[in-house]
């Protein structure tokens, strides 16, 4: 099995944190928020994983070349961004003799087991799965409506109005062929490009664990006092 982590981001709201550290190796209780992926991956079975790379591409490569024990890691150079669902079209031929695939935004911080999305998803039919929280500022996020039967019916990235506080949690178990409903760009995104397409198809997971966009300064001091560690002022 394989996955892709997504750990191209420049972090620009951390600066200047992340000047000379990209965010996706910014440590909390003493391990990278990339480690922590890594290993979760590894826990769920996955035996390749993709790493995107762009902000300070050499020191995610050298972190990655001193680490040990499995996954096996490929990692991919971005000059210019693609975006989340740019990334996985880029890389469809790696991804398309897969039965399903992990995606997940490296730049989370969660306690999450990927065991349990990949089996709430062979549990089902679709070709598409997602995880969801219930987020305390959902305007900053991609909100979900979920039926019954725990079909997304509806998504809004971002919306100034949010419905309810149901929101993405950016870990995702698809199919190859969604890849085939991506339209136009690069840059793609999987909120605004690939999810509006699955509306009506993909099921949700609700998670209530700890899930943390570590992005901005103050979410990323709670996360320091959340997991250990001195928080940065």
């Amino acid at each position: 099995m394989k996955a892709v982590l997504l750990a191209a981001g420049a972090g620009v709201r951390l600066r200047p944190l992340t000047d000379g550290t990209p965010k996706c190796l910014l440590q909390f209780g003493g391990r990278s928020l990339l480690d922590r992926w890594l290993d979760a991956c590894a826990g769920a079975g996955v035996e390749e994983a993709l790493v995107n790379l762009h902000h300070l591409a050499d020191v995610v490569r050298s972190a990655l070349d001193s680490r040990r024990g499995p996954p096996t890691v490929r990692t991919v150079l971005e000059p210019e961004l693609l975006g989340s669902a740019g990334t996985l079209r880029a890389n469809r031929r790696w991804l398309e003799h897969e039965d399903v695939f992990l995606v997940c935004n490296a730049d989370n911080l969660t306690d999450f087991d990927l065991r349990d999305l990949l089996a709430f998803h062979r549990r089902g039919s679709s070709r598409a799965s997602l995880v969801a929280f219930r987020a305390g500022e959902p305007s900053a996020c991609g909100v979900l409506d979920v039926d019954p039967a725990g079909r997304m019916v509806g998504f809004a990235e971002k919306p100034r109005h949010p419905r309810s506080n149901l929101a993405n949690a950016g870990i995702y178990a698809f199919h190859p062929a969604v890849l085939d409903e991506l339209r136009g760009g690069p840059p793609l995104d999987i909120a605004y490009d690939l999810l509006p397409t699955l509306v009506g198809e993909a099921r949700v997971m609700e998670f209530g664990g700890y899930l943390l966009d570590v992005g901005t300064p103050s979410a990323f001091r709670r996360a320091r006092l959340d997991w250990g560690g001195v928080p940065v002022r």
